[in-house]
């Protein structure tokens, strides 16, 4: 074999090789609440929307999509990272057909949580709907592309959770209800079994990457620096440990299903770390301000309360690690889904 074969053969070698690799994960399909919503809640009769600007002022076009943040979420991030596509969207969004959905769709609502009654407070779409949805999308997806393709689409594809925030910040520490009847730690563990429920449904649907992104620093939110008066409105330490000890029993759970369920693979995407190191040390990563929002006074203002007209939101998104009371900014979604995207393709890719 001459030089030039053999370099013809090796390089044919890698394009195959390159291909079969992208190809590894064909679609990015996606469960949660506002973090990963890219909007379907534009669509349902609740108050909890962001299709209006400022939100979407940093995506393509400039265009409010009802994502909560000035640009993209981490889905998007992720998706672009695999190779998939550099938006995912929404599965309600009447903008979109399958042929959209076959390579990515979000079925997220801002609001819920895996609680039912974490989706009642602003009617928003349950945990369990999601997955009716989902189920409707494997429908029309067979319709599509055929049995066999969309089979392979999802059992390829990458699933991502996330939700778990609302639960306790507009549920448990607002109404006494959960409270009469779970400590903390018991709500833990109900919403626990709750996910580990929802995740075995989703591998007898056939899905087999996933996923599942535990809670942030949610005492350093925006919005409960400034309720926190006797805290000096520093971050309320009692909601960041009560998110430590929510990942260290998610890491458990994920931990079963794998030793339980065949042919599974379930990462925990832990992104506490990184969050709290940007919250500990902005200006490492070029921030200006961390306690503040950048959208109106930045202190409690989220969906119809955040307004480009107020005089105090931001130019520049870019130097503030929170978009809104409750969401952090394009720049701090990317950030972080540049922390979890090697783990993500060490694990699924």
């Amino acid at each position: 074999m001459t030089l030039t074969c053999l370099l013809l053969f090796l390089t044919q070698i890698l394009v195959v090789k390159n291909s079969e690799a992208s190809n590894n994960v064909p679609a990015v399909i996606v469960f949660g609440d506002s973090s990963v919503d890219s909007g379907n809640n534009n669509v349902i009769a609740t108050v909890l929307k962001s299709n209006f600007r400022p939100y979407g002022r940093d995506f393509e076009g400039g265009r409010p999509t009802g994502r909560f943040c000035n640009g993209r979420v981490p889905p998007d991030f992720i998706a672009e990272a695999f190779g998939v596509k550099s938006t995912i969207p929404a599965y309600l969004d009447p903008a979109y057909t399958i042929q959209d959905f076959a390579t990515g769709v979000c079925f997220a609502s801002a609001g819920t949580g895996y609680d039912n009654a974490t989706s009642a407070v602003l009617n928003v779409i349950p945990l369990w709907k999601e997955l009716e949805f989902y189920k409707e999308y494997q429908a029309r997806l067979r319709s599509h592309v055929g049995v066999e393709r969309a089979n392979e689409i999802i059992s390829e594809a990458l699933y991502l959770m996330s939700l778990g925030t609302n639960d306790f910040l507009e549920n448990y520490y607002v109404f006494p209800t959960r409270r009469i009847h779970y400590t903390v730690s018991q709500y833990q563990d109900f919403l626990l079994s709750i996910a580990e429920n929802f995740v075995r449904e989703l591998y007898a649907l056939g899905a087999r990457k996933l996923s599942i992104t535990g809670l942030v620093p949610v005492g350093c939110l925006p919005l409960e620096r400034a309720t926190n008066i006797l805290g000096d409105h520093g971050c309320n330490e009692e909601y960041n440990n009560v998110a430590l000890t929510f990942n260290a029993k998610l890491e458990n759970v994920v931990a079963r299903l794998n030793r339980e369920l065949p042919q599974f693979k379930a990462l925990s995407a832990n992104a506490y770390s990184v969050f709290s190191d940007i919250i500990a040390r902005p200006s490492a990563y070029g921030y200006e301000v961390v306690d503040k929002a950048c959208c109106s006074t930045g202190t409690f203002e989220m969906s119809y309360l955040c307004s480009d007209r107020n005089p105090l939101t931001c130019t520049d998104a870019e130097k503030y690690v929170f978009w809104d009371a409750f969401h952090p900014t394009e720049k701090t979604n990317r950030i972080v889904s540049n922390y979890l995207i090697p783990k993500l393709k060490a694990n699924f890719r």
